[in-house]
């Protein structure tokens, strides 16, 4: 299959977050950086051809990012969490 699901689960501030990610191949280093794209940390790239500087995991953690984990989107079902909007302030 080419261009596979994965799913990024990780901790922002310690709030769980996950989201899905269509990507070519996914290892730690990947799932760091679009961990910290998803956090708003990183930048995404405009086109798959565009570099830009990954984030790595000493950097992401020093914004607040941590247990990064990472699996393909067909071992075990996404269960996505119910939105619930922050208080008013």
């Amino acid at each position: 299959m080419k261009n596979p699901l994965y799913i990024i689960e990780y901790e922002y501030h310690h709030k769980p977050r996950s989201f899905i990610i269509r990507a070519e191949f996914m290892n730690n280093a990947e799932a760091w950086h679009w961990a910290s794209c998803d956090a708003g940390i990183g930048i995404i790239p405009r086109s798959r051809h565009e570099k830009v500087k990954r984030v790595s995991k000493p950097i992401a953690e020093r914004y607040g990012l941590e247990n990064v984990k990472w699996r393909p989107s067909s071992n075990i079902p996404f269960i996505a969490q119910p939105y619930v909007p922050p208080p008013p302030e």
